[in-house]
């Protein structure tokens, strides 16, 4: 598990280089999909991981205006400023947290261990959107190949 979110940190930080190539613009374009460009589906990652992790550790959503995120810059650093946090919480997962139940405010319940695989397949699933539209933009998507990461597992 701890593997797969180092995966979905390396994958992220190339996305964020990978987007400095282009224009705000470019990265603001209406798609089909996501959550509707380029720019606001990295901001949803972020902030999806972030929420549902600080859940977990019993903290309280962040509310957010999309549009104060005007820039690859402005993602970047949100994702810098929360990522030492995240990063803690999962370097510090014990295999017995996976069976820990989350009550969440409007009766769901769901095992700590579901959620967090949630949080890593959620931004999988993104990164395919994101290669589709690197490709509609006649780019080279970032590999989404885990081999060859240097990851231990």
């Amino acid at each position: 598990m701890k593997q797969l979110f180092q995966y979905n940190w390396q994958v992220r930080e190339e996305w964020f280089n990978w987007c400095k190539q282009f224009t705000t613009e470019q990265l603001l374009e209406n798609r089909a999909g996501g959550f509707g460009n380029i720019l606001h589906t990295l901001l949803h990652i972020i902030v999806v991981e972030y929420d549902w992790i600080n859940d977990l550790k019993g903290g309280k959503g962040y509310k957010f205006n999309i549009e104060e995120f005007n820039s690859i810059e402005d993602v970047i650093k949100l994702h810098n400023g929360w990522h030492a946090e995240v990063e803690r919480f999962v370097t510090e997962w014990k295999v017995e947290m996976s069976s820990k139940i989350l009550e969440l405010d409007d009766g769901r319940s769901f095992t700590y261990g579901e959620v967090v695989n949630h949080v890593i397949v959620h931004e999988v699933h993104h990164i395919g959107q994101l290669s589709v539209w690197a490709r509609e933009l006649g780019s080279s998507p970032i590999s989404a190949n885990l081999i060859g990461r240097g990851l231990q597992f």
